[in-house]
């Protein structure tokens, strides 16, 4: 395929959207796609083929902050924290008005070289020996103020520093095992509202806290509620709302407002060099998310699934309305079925995590897929957190390492229903695990070295928005957002783990990245393994769950080429084509 047919095709894509968001409704012979399921979904909310309407557009864009802001609280560390070049403060060289130049005569001969040649962060001769240092000179060329200079985080301290970036990932890992199973039980916008409102809170709250074990604290619950709540239910939320036609571009948009928000960090760290300024901006971001109480819908699909048929029934004939679908519901007899329905659910027994491990066939996958976020995740962060040993300007590289996102974004959404889910996600694990590899024997500081780095960054960056959307389609709607929870959890476990792991260095500087690639491309063998989504109907009920994909591997469907050759007119992407009339009535 040339550059022409991708971009023109990319461009169809895009086009799509703009004529949805406008109003534009495009129906072939009558004929509108409706989603197989449950029969709530029968329209209601699908007025054209691309499901995405001036409706889902809206509430889209008010999900999709959430991503920017939990990209954003994710990173502040990078800046806050940061832990400039430093070397011992020598008396008698250095005083308290000035400092002496780091290639002046005393300073040379007062300080220890290291293997590479520059001057050792934490030795210094005294009196024919060579000590640890009590005191520190930074290097302020790019920032005169954080919590590690402030503090002292660097040599013997340095953990205290990586132990703060783990506690905030703790927190995300804590929020995603809580806040997860909680929006499935007391409603999506519940959570995310109530975590948009705590995240403002701790956001802004840590930049004045002055004690490192205080600051420990508060950095845990701003990671609960500032990567976490919001952003996972806002994710399910785009996910219930939006039809399946625009539900990848969606998906992976998300994950291209997570890099926006790394390119904050580094646009407003250049910018402001007070710390606890600094630290209070990135926390007021989060009063975007605040109108939401208002302004933003609950997903009609779980209040369905709760038996509140009226409300979601109100919010089904408000997104006809917005847009501007001539069709009508008959409202009675929906709301009627849908009591029916929820009085059938009720004797059933209420879904949760564990009922992923229950049955053989969603217990493969719910490991897998565990195993396919934890792998990015220590990848991805790995990488991001590198920011400071690369060479060159540190707001420079933060911002090229989010941005470097964007077009392996672009190729997701379109490769992603040309190619499908697995053969992507397991070519761009292997690649970019093996590039975190290669990375460590190159030369450090060369741009050979920087260029794997960033291209590492490119492919890792897409496996990982390919994992939302491919665990969101793998499982049943009764627990998706459980699942998703349970795979973000073991993402934020290996989260926390990678400020731990980049202090192996101190050992062996490949440790870190060769960790981190190895488990990258051990996950991405592992994913042949996962069943071939693109084109199939989304599970509804466990009993979906553990029949969907039974048997289906790489290897038994010629790179999930059958998937993409097996359907018919009648069930393209992944729905029927039913009559309007059969839909709705006209008023």
């Amino acid at each position: 395929m040339n550059y022409k047919t991708f971009i023109k095709r990319l461009s169809v894509t895009l086009l799509s959207i703009v004529l949805d968001t406008i109003g534009v409704s495009i129906c072939v012979n009558n004929y509108c796609r409706v989603t197989r399921g449950p029969s709530y979904l029968s329209t209601p909310l699908l007025t054209s083929p691309w499901d995405f309407g001036r409706y889902q557009c809206f509430q889209f864009i008010l999900h999709i902050l959430a991503a920017m802001t939990a990209g954003m609280h994710m990173l502040s560390l990078v800046t806050v924290a940061a832990v400039p070049d430093h070397r011992c403060w020598i008396d008698g060289v250095d005083t308290n008005e000035t400092v002496a130049a780091w290639n002046s005569t005393g300073i040379l001969d007062a300080i220890p070289k290291t293997a590479s040649g520059g001057l050792h962060n934490c030795l210094m001769y005294q009196n024919n020996e060579t000590v640890t240092c009590t005191q520190w000179v930074f290097d302020t060329t790019y920032r005169s103020s954080s919590r590690s200079m402030e503090w002292n985080l660097v040599c013997e301290k340095r953990w205290m520093g990586s132990l703060a970036q783990t506690v905030y990932m703790l927190g995300v890992f804590t929020g995603a095992v809580t806040l997860g199973g909680m929006a499935d039980k007391y409603g999506r916008k519940t959570i995310f509202c109530w975590s948009g409102v705590l995240q403002l809170i701790f956001g802004v709250l840590v930049a004045f806290i002055p004690e490192y074990w205080s600051f420990l604290a508060i950095r845990f619950l701003y990671g609960v509620f500032g990567s976490a709540g919001s952003y996972i239910t806002g994710f399910v939320l785009t996910m219930e709302i939006v039809g399946p036609s625009k539900r990848t571009a969606c998906g992976v948009a998300f994950q291209a407002a997570f890099a926006g928000g790394i390119m904050l960090v580094a646009g407003w760290g250049a910018l402001i060099d007070n710390r606890q300024l600094l630290q209070a901006i990135y926390g007021l971001h989060s009063l975007l998310l605040i109108p939401h109480i208002w302004i933003m819908d609950e997903s009609p699909r779980w209040l369905w699934a709760q038996g509140r048929a009226k409300e979601s029934v109100d919010i089904i004939e408000k997104a006809l309305k917005c847009n501007r679908s001539e069709d009508t519901l008959d409202r009675a007899e929906l709301v009627s079925r849908g009591k029916v329905e929820a009085s059938k659910g009720a004797e059933a027994p209420s879904a949760g995590t564990t009922d992923l491990f229950k049955t053989p066939n969603l217990r493969n996958k719910t490991l897998n897929v565990c195993f396919c976020w934890f792998a990015n995740s220590i990848a991805y962060y790995g990488l991001t957190l590198s920011t400071g040993k690369l060479e060159g300007n540190p707001y420079l590289i933060t911002a090229i390492l989010g941005f470097v996102e964007l077009p392996s974004y672009a190729a997701v959404i379109y490769f992603l229903d040309v190619w499908g889910r697995r053969p992507l996600i397991c070519s761009m694990m292997l690649i970019g695990g093996a590039a975190c590899v290669v990375a460590t024997f190159l030369p450090a500081g060369t741009t050979i070295s920087t260029a794997t780095v960033i291209a590492g960054k490119l492919f890792i960056a897409g496996s990982f928005a390919i994992i939302y959307n491919y665990s969101a389609e793998l499982f049943p709607t009764v627990v998706r957002n459980s699942a998703l929870g349970l795979g973000s959890m073991c993402a934020r476990l290996s989260g926390a783990l990678t400020p731990l792991i980049t202090l192996l260095d101190s050992f062996n500087p490949k440790i870190p990245a060769v960790t981190f690639g190895v488990v990258a491309i051990l996950s991405g063998f592992l994913c042949f393994f996962l069943p071939e989504t693109m084109n199939q109907p989304m599970p509804q009920t466990l009993a979906d769950g553990e029949k969907f994909g039974k048997g289906d591997t790489l290897f038994t469907s010629c790179l999930g080429k059958k998937q993409r050759d097996n359907h018919t007119d009648d069930d393209k992407i992944p729905e029927a084509m039913v009559p309007l009339d059969d839909i709705s009535k006209k008023a």
